[in-house]
């Protein structure tokens, strides 16, 4: 068995603590192990307040005022992609992250370390994409579980 759930949430701050609390939840009912659940919640975390931060204005028509959130649960592995419409990334150096010592950038890097595969995609003009995945671990008894 697998879930999925996709949401559309405005470029607010307050947006952030939500998905995470929806991912949470989701990964707590279906029987996600507790700390692979905490790892892709600040992953997911991170991803959303750099929608929030930098998902600003792009071309003209695209859905800038907010940013999407979608989260695959399928057996061994979930899925979590952060879709914003802003300008995307302005060069490639972003796309590298930052050291630790940097004031901006760390996100990306902490992503990296929490998910075992990460993709960003720059669709200038028309916003960025962060895709990361984790295999998951199951509860004892979980509702899904890999099969």
């Amino acid at each position: 068995m697998s879930i999925w759930w996709s949401l559309h949430l405005r470029r607010e701050a307050a947006s952030v603590p939500l998905a995470r609390r929806l991912l949470l939840g989701a990964m707590e009912t279906a029987g996600v192990d507790p700390d692979i659940s905490f790892d892709l919640s600040v992953a997911l975390s991170e991803a959303c307040a750099n929608a929030v931060e930098h998902g600003g204005p792009g071309a003209a028509g695209s859905p800038a005022d907010g940013y999407r959130v979608t989260a695959y649960l399928d057996g061994e592995k979930c899925r979590i992609e952060v879709a914003d419409g802003g300008p995307g990334f302005s060069d490639r150096a972003h796309l590298a992250g930052a050291g630790p010592a940097a004031e901006s950038g760390r996100g990306l890097c902490l992503i990296e370390q929490l998910a075992d595969h990460v993709s960003l995609r720059n669709r200038p003009g028309r916003g960025a994409v962060v895709s990361f995945d984790k295999v998951l671990k199951w509860r004892d008894g979980a509702l899904l579980g890999a099969v």
